[in-house]
């Protein structure tokens, strides 16, 4: 994947590969993130969970809110805050944006 100089975004995946209720893991600079398709819109977060370092992305998804399958601590998908105990520590959200198709996003 090549960084676009100018803002710092990575172009990572086609819309059309991408199902509304979908996900992709994507790594970027040894990070592990995982993208997320709800309806028109595209998330990204880190693929660890605060509280214990457990990855989520098997995770179950309701709505915007992703459940750690460890201890149940929850996610907002759209910003990485932790909703719910054990996690009391935000998750690594990233900016994405769509241009000319392409799901990009920013490192």
């Amino acid at each position: 994947m090549s960084i676009d100089q100018e803002d710092g975004y990575i172009p990572v995946v086609s819309t059309s590969q991408m199902k509304a209720g979908s996900r992709l893991i994507v790594e970027i600079g040894g990070k592990a993130f995982i993208l997320f398709r709800v309806g028109d819109d595209y998330y990204a977060i880190q693929n660890i969970c605060s509280h214990e370092y457990q990855t989520l992305d098997e995770s179950e998804l309701d709505g915007y809110e992703i459940t750690c399958p460890k201890h149940g601590a929850k996610f907002d998908i759209r910003n990485g805050n932790a909703l719910t105990l054990p996690a009391v520590e935000k998750i690594q959200s990233v900016p994405v944006r769509v241009v000319d198709g392409m799901v990009e996003i920013m490192v």
